[in-house]
């Protein structure tokens, strides 16, 4: 068999995999990474998409909330958030008044090492940070209602003078893109009307998917709950394979998402022209593959390029395990994926993490998976995976069963997951 190698991102290095020749290897649309990522961003809060420049909608006495993304997102917060500051100064706004918070969604809080790691050694000292807890009730504030289901916000972001919320912008597993509103929602939303949100009817829904935001269940309700309190400034990134920032998104929240969804559509949705056999997949190394849980991401990538009956090689650090309690309580309501399933989808109350337990059991009904991770092999088998010692011996082993099948052993490689959803032609 002659091979060619790749890189696969994996915690905070990379492996090398000999892949066949005939591999298809997916990666992101070249698209030029902008050299001054600060003066693009300052020029962007300038000039806008939408709507006038943040100095203009902020004054000297008022308190500026801005919510960033926690650890699990890579953006580059210390280039984006100098200029910010530079404004709200030219603006008149003292620094005392202003605060960041910390987007953490149903996610655990970050540490002040992860906080100086994600915003710099410098802003992380300076700036008074709000960590979002959605389940402390005392922390958040009823903004509306949603089918019946009470939508709370974090009360330091509810009150804040003026909102800015920060992000980047990639496909989502279920709410079609990252970034815009989903920084607010489910970013500084309450636990109960994130559950909700993210409860098997929609997740079942055939628009809940990759590249789908309009009449998507998921989506729609998450613009209509951040419509009850909305930010008033957007700042959105979206980045390249080495998280080089490739375009700068601020202003009005939706117009100025909607251009970061064209551009990172043209970057990340890749067609292909058939599913494949074999499918080795990654979730783009630390700060997203510190989680099963978070990987899961990875595997759901995978399965929109992985045959009917096919297998998914995910390649993915998860140095802290599989995820939270709840998480692997979940994983362990039964002892098959499709059993699994078959629980989510007629129970009535959601579970906190039920969603990716689901998203995780869609893509092993359609696909064989296995793991090659820090996880130790009983941790392996609680997550219903396969355990992987060796993936180059895996990935042998997954073409010669294809071919055994009477298959082609047909194998595409998707080295930098949520950045190349491929889209069967």
């Amino acid at each position: 068999m002659s091979n060619m190698r790749v890189d696969l991102p994996f915690s905070r290095k990379t492996i090398a995999l000999d892949v066949p020749d005939n591999a298809t290897v997916l990666y992101p649309n070249p698209t030029q990474a902008i050299a001054g990522v600060p003066a693009a961003t300052l020029e962007a809060l300038r000039a806008p998409i939408a709507g006038p420049p943040l100095r203009d909608r902020v004054r000297p006495g008022q308190k500026v909330a801005i919510v960033v993304s926690d650890l699990t997102r890579p953006v580059p917060n210390p280039l984006l958030l100098p200029p910010v500051f530079a404004e709200l100064k030219a603006a008149g706004v003292a620094e005392d008044d202003i605060y960041i918070i910390n987007g953490t969604g149903l996610h655990r809080e970050n540490t002040p090492e992860e906080l100086e790691e994600m915003l710099g050694a410098e802003i992380a000292r300076r700036y008074r940070i709000v960590q979002h807890v959605a389940r402390d009730r005392s922390t958040v504030v009823e903004v509306g209602r949603s089918k019946g289901v009470v939508a709370e916000l974090c009360r330091a972001y509810v009150e804040a003078d003026v909102r800015i919320v920060t992000g980047f912008v990639e496909p989502h597993l279920f709410a079609g893109y990252s970034g815009g509103p989903k920084g607010v929602m489910p970013g500084v939303a309450g636990a109960d009307i994130v559950m909700s949100n993210h409860g098997a009817p929609n997740l079942a829904h055939p628009k809940a998917r990759w590249g789908v935001t309009r009449g998507n269940p998921v989506w729609d309700e998450i613009d209509a709950i951040v419509a009850m309190c909305p930010p008033h400034f957007l700042l959105n990134v979206t980045l390249d394979s080495a998280r080089g920032v490739t375009g700068v998104f601020a202003g009005d929240m939706t117009p100025s998402h909607e251009a970061a969804i064209a551009q990172a559509r043209a970057q990340y949705l890749l067609p292909v022209r058939h599913p494949y056999d074999v499918v080795v997949v990654t979730n783009m190394g630390y700060p997203a593959d510190t989680t099963f849980y978070q990987a899961v991401k990875g595997l759901s990538v995978a399965a929109e390029g992985v045959r009917e009956g096919g297998a998914i090689l995910l390649v993915a650090g998860c140095e802290e395990g599989i995820g939270s309690h709840d998480y692997i309580h979940g994983l362990q309501a039964a002892a098959t994926p499709a059993a699994l399933l078959e629980r989510i989808l007629h129970t009535e109350e959601p579970r906190h993490d039920q969603w990716q337990v689901q998203c995780q059991a869609m893509v092993q009904i359609k696909a064989d998976v296995h793991v090659y991770s820090m996880m130790s092999p009983e941790q392996s088998r609680t997550a219903h995976v396969t355990h992987v010692t060796d993936p180059q011996d895996t990935l042998y082993a997954l073409i010669a069963t294809a071919r055994a099948a009477g298959r082609d052993g047909s194998v595409l490689v998707l080295p930098h997951a949520q950045m190349t959803v491929p889209v069967v032609e």
